[in-house]
Parts: structure tokens; C-alpha cells; sequence
């Protein structure tokens, strides 16, 4: 988290938005099948924007996403080998068709 942003994500208004942003979104990721674990902001988050609602706290701005979407949505890698992934109950496991040597 940037420094800039840390007492808004503390905030009530932000909680109770990525609250009502999971229970819209199913808790799925929109991008892929995955379970969603972040509520990504379309447009970022900067410094000059971060006081106006219409982008920090807009529903039309907010999707849910698994870590990896949010990582290529940021243009960084994913924060797991491409080899792992999650199940629906959040376990680890090698995807198929792959092999651990």
C-alpha cells in the first residue's frame, strides 16, 4: 500500500465499499474463474484523486479480482509461480499438464 492511500484504506467508507464491490461481484474474479481477493481500482488511485469519490469509492470504477489479474492489471508479475493456483477453498496445487522437477 502507498503512503498516500494508507488512511483511506483504513477508512469506513473504503471497508464498507469493498464489502458491498465482493458481494456484487459473487467474490469471483471478473477477469477469470478464480476466487477474487482484491477489489482492483479501473482507474488508479493517485494522490490528486484519491479525495474524490467518483474514483476512489465509485462502484462503476471497482471490480473484484484474483491476485493474479491484479498483478497484470498493474503490468507486474504474478505473486505465484505459474505452475500454482488456488482452489475454491484456498489450497495450493500444481496446475494440470504441469510438473515439479
Amino acid at each position: 500500500m502507498r503512503d498516500f492511500a494508507r488512511d483511506f484504506y483504513n477508512s469506513k467508507a473504503w471497508r464498507e465499499t469493498r464489502a458491498y464491490i465482493f458481494r456484487r461481484d459473487f467474490g469471483l474474479c471478473v477477469k477469470c474463474p478464480n476466487v477474487g481477493e482484491i477489489v482492483h481500482h479501473i482507474v488508479p488511485l493517485t494522490p490528486s484523486n484519491i479525495s474524490d469519490p467518483d474514483i476512489s469509492l465509485n462502484e462503476n470504477n471497482l471490480e473484484t479480482v484474483c491476485r493474479d489479474c491484479h498483478a497484470t492489471a498493474h503490468g507486474t508479475s504474478s505473486p505465484i509461480d505459474e505452475r500454482l493456483s488456488f482452489d475454491e477453498q484456498g489450497n495450493l496445487f500444481v496446475k494440470e499438464n504441469y510438473f515439479i522437477s
